[in-house]
């Protein structure tokens, strides 16, 4: 038993001195969000400057040039922004980052939509409130409680019609 954690352990320490520092983010730009309408606004965070890297952004391929990456505290990442302008083409574009210390350079893909991923149609629902009746609403269960409703009352004044027809009195 204490030999295969041995083992584990030795082959864990051994692959995290082979990987670099910062592996799980570099390589990568990462834009949100990833859809945008034109007009909206986009955040931009890389890790792959290192710690104290700051980076200058290239969005020129949908007309908004270019933006400044400042380095934060969280896990050693630059994070920028920039605005779609308003009269980007909808399609897809390539982001650029390029490093201040080095010649890296790290990119991500932008999709220009008329209308954002996070912004849904709303269908209306219910029916319509006009005050003087309405369209046939979907439940069905009010429409069978209409109908119930306007048959005794049919019931009701049929049967009084009919009793101050034969005289009864009413």
């Amino acid at each position: 038993m204490r030999r295969t954690a041995r083992l584990l352990a030795g082959t864990a320490l051994a692959v995290t001195a082979a990987t670099p520092a910062h592996a799980a983010g570099t390589g990568r730009l990462d834009l949100y969000p990833a859809t945008v309408a034109p007009g909206g606004q986009v955040t931009v965070n890389t890790a792959a400057c290192g710690d104290t890297g700051a980076a200058t952004g290239d969005a020129g391929a949908v007309g908004a040039g270019t933006f400044m990456l400042a380095p934060t505290a969280h896990e050693g990442e630059a994070i920028g922004q920039f605005r779609v302008p308003p009269s980007a083409q909808p399609g897809t574009y390539e982001i650029v980052a390029r490093c201040a210390e080095g010649d890296r350079q790290v990119a991500g893909d932008l999709v220009v939509a008329l209308t954002a991923a996070h912004e849904q149609q709303v269908l209306p629902r219910g029916s319509v409130k006009t005050g003087v009746g309405g369209g046939l609403g979907p439940d069905p269960v009010q429409t069978a409680a209409g109908v119930a409703a306007l048959a005794v009352a049919a019931a009701g004044g049929t049967w009084l019609l009919h009793r101050r027809a034969r005289g009864d009195g009413i």
